[in-house]
């Protein structure tokens, strides 16, 4: 286990960061634990949500939270035309950001999710025709 110093907010921390068998990454803070996504981890992870996506029909795409959180913003109304890239909702998360996209062009339906919504991930936000 290693120890290191972070700064949260202008705050110091000590934790401590081990990985496991699996290769996960755990960051311990006093009695708190987390677990850490890593660059390749995400990488994967949005593979994965991409042939989710194409599998659930040509016509329809469902656009999933890719992590937990609250949706802190939403940029595109139901009925909106959409290009694909284009910023849909602001997910707010362990205090950052988090920009959810189109995956293609096409029209923003069923909005599933309103500002303040708490989300899981994997829920679905809207679909896209």
């Amino acid at each position: 286990m290693e120890e290191l110093v972070v700064k949260v907010d202008g705050r110091e921390y000590k934790v401590f960061v081990e990985e496991t068998e699996e290769g996960k990454i755990l960051v311990h803070c006093g009695s708190d634990v987390y677990e850490v996504e890593t660059k390749k981890d995400a990488e994967t992870s949005a593979i994965d949500r991409l042939q989710k996506r194409q599998k659930i029909s040509e016509g329809a795409t469902e656009i999933t939270a890719p992590l937990p959180g609250i949706i802190y913003e939403i940029k595109a109304k139901e009925g909106a035309r959409v290009k694909q890239g284009q910023s849909l909702f602001i997910l707010m998360a362990m205090k950052m950001e988090n920009e959810v996209t189109a995956p293609k062009d096409g029209v923003l339906k069923d909005v599933k999710v309103k500002k303040n919504d708490n989300v899981n991930r994997g829920d679905v936000l809207a679909i896209i025709e």
